[in-house]
């Protein structure tokens, strides 16, 4: 089995290779289709290549070009437990004049108990099982491989947890941690490698950490690229992936909830 990490948007995707065929975790935002294609090119794998679509959840900037990739072969896999929220954010797109979103097509989706996951990855030649993990979003779900990678969308990352005790999110993350995995993939965060112990602080060498966050917080609602991000404001790369994360997966969020989570990572 083979993992490839695709960054051609704000979130994160990933194909997992196995034996018998190949599945893409999650999508990005309507839109980015082209940079999906040109993502795929230079890794020299056909779209047509990819046996099915697994969504961690349905929120836009997970499920945003699923149909239009799944328009291409590959067979869009909804879980059980997500099937009452397969249309969630087609009301979002549709605020969005232009955006050339694409409703996922009901009668080309796969349907799959979350018992009968590790039969179905089986056939695909991954050895590993999808669990519902609520928390960030009722429909959530995770993805782990016998080889100790996870891959958990918006699950709150491990460093939050000391913000989410009694709730879901613990819950779903002690039901994870007893798999023992050696490195988790986050959705809008960079891999964590739990055998290098805690992931490292994102440091900003500024003395106004508060308006630089302010500043990426407006650039993130203007479309703007990290890459950009980075040459207008001259962050930590690091910092600015840890600022769109939390903006992206935190509802509501506002400057200071981004600083305390910020700081709760550093410790």
């Amino acid at each position: 089995m083979k993992t490839y990490e695709l960054k051609y948007s704000n979130t994160n995707t990933y194909l997992i290779a196995g034996e018998k065929g190949i599945l893409l975790f999650d999508t990005g935002w309507s839109g980015t289709f082209p940079a999906f294609c040109r993502c795929m090119g230079e890794l020299e794998i056909p779209v047509q290549d990819i046996s099915y679509i697994l969504i961690s959840h349905f929120h836009p900037d997970h499920m945003g070009i699923a149909q239009e990739i799944a328009d291409l072969g590959p067979r869009i896999v909804v879980m059980d437990v997500q099937q009452a929220y397969i249309h969630a954010a087609d009301c979002v797109f549709e605020k969005e004049a232009g955006s050339g979103f694409k409703p996922v097509d009901d009668t080309g989706v796969t349907i799959l108990r979350v018992g009968d996951s590790r039969e179905f990855l089986a056939k695909i030649g991954i050895d590993g099982e999808i669990f519902h993990t609520p928390g960030h979003s009722d429909d959530s779900i995770s993805l782990w491989t016998d080889s100790g990678e996870l891959f958990v969308g918006d699950l709150n990352p491990l460093y939050e947890l000391e913000l989410h005790k009694g709730t879901r999110i613990e819950e779903s993350w002690n039901k994870l941690l007893g798999l023992g995995p050696a490195t988790i993939y986050y959705g809008h965060a960079k891999k964590a490698e739990l055998d290098a112990g805690v992931e490292a602080a994102s440091r900003v060498d500024t003395n106004d950490r508060y308006e630089l966050v302010s500043k990426i917080m407006r650039m993130i609602d203007k479309g703007v690229s990290q890459d950009r991000i980075q040459k207008k404001t001259g962050a930590d790369r690091n910092f600015i992936e840890d600022v769109t994360r939390m903006y992206l997966t935190h509802q509501n969020v506002g400057v200071q909830g981004i600083l305390d989570r910020i700081e709760i990572k550093g410790k």
